[in-house]
């Protein structure tokens, strides 16, 4: 398999087309908007050279940047491509149509992998002639640094197509995971939205200030979950201490089913977070934003290679 094609451009689709083109494999990168891709192009161009800087891998930019063309149109994107990647919004009637087209013009043994956590294969897949061929590959952002890829079967996916994209995702260097069932969030973000919602809870309720919750959970779980999963630290503190722990603090931890009145009043004024300029945290300008980014991504290319190394 040569070739494979990226549908979207955006937050998520320009880190995955970095990551095929990187492992050696022609991409076609596609977006109804040509502005939206040569913004890409630019990302995926700064997301190497921050590599290069801190990674003790050699890139070549140049050719990795030559293994990618971009368009606008669907049927030059997908010709000859066996692995479709859909990293389109959100928006499961957006999705529909463009599987639509796709059945249309692509051959039924073409792989198509969503890159959604939000929808579930079932509903993905209603009104598709070949439901078996559609499956859940989830990238994490940024995705060309984030190892995890959550792997989503329907029930009538063929073992060798899951065992396919396996190693295809092994092949760009990711750590994939194949789930069982098929739940809403999948795994991680099931995990990091209980998580989140009771920090937003502990913040809404001022037990501590926003950079506080966030050292509390980077300096203490946070550096040991990045070697050992909450099960594997269950195991190591004790099961029967673990217990007592569950159950003394379960009647106390947050169980809202909506967002604080604090989190709502942010989204209303348009405070939405860096892409937005203040959020949670303020920011002073997008230059300020951008630094904050490049010292995330720098310290994960840095948590990488320790990863790697052992």
């Amino acid at each position: 398999m040569d070739k494979v094609t990226v549908l979207g451009a955006g937050t998520m689709g320009h880190g995955i087309a970095q990551l095929y083109a990187q492992a050696g494999f022609q991409v076609s990168l596609y977006d109804i908007n040509n502005d939206i891709l040569k913004n890409a192009l630019t990302r995926i161009t700064n997301n190497l050279n921050l590599l290069t800087k801190y990674n003790n891998l050699t890139i070549n930019k140049d050719k990795v940047l030559h293994q990618i063309s971009i368009t606008t149109n669907l049927e030059d994107a997908v010709l000859n491509s066996h692995f479709i990647i859909e990293a389109v919004s959100e928006n499961l009637s957006i999705k529909f149509d463009l599987f639509q087209k796709l059945e249309e013009i692509v051959d039924e043994k073409t792989i198509i992998a969503s890159n959604t956590s939000t929808f579930s294969i079932q509903q993905l897949s209603e009104g598709l002639q070949h439901k078996d061929r559609l499956i859940i590959t989830h990238f994490f952002n940024p995705a060309h640094l984030v190892p995890l890829v959550e792997v989503v079967k329907g029930p009538n996916t063929p073992k060798e197509l899951i065992d396919e994209t396996v190693e295809m995702l092994k092949q760009i260097g990711k750590q994939p995971v194949v789930l069982k069932k098929d739940v809403p969030g999948l795994i991680a973000n099931r995990l990091q939205a209980a998580l989140v919602r009771e920090a937003f809870y502990l913040l809404d309720e001022g037990v501590a200030d926003a950079r506080d919750i966030d050292l509390a959970i980077t300096a203490g779980p946070g550096f040991r979950w990045a070697f050992i999963g909450p099960l594997e630290t269950a195991d190591f503190g004790g099961l029967d201490i673990w217990k007592s722990v569950v159950e003394n603090l379960a009647p106390h931890l947050s169980k809202e089913e909506t967002i604080p009145s604090s989190i709502n009043e942010k989204i209303e004024i348009g405070q939405l977070g860096t892409k937005a300029g203040n959020g949670i945290f303020q920011y002073n300008g997008d230059d300020e934003i951008q630094k904050r980014i490049r010292e995330r991504d720098k310290q994960f290319i840095r948590l990488g290679q320790i990863k790697n190394s052992n």
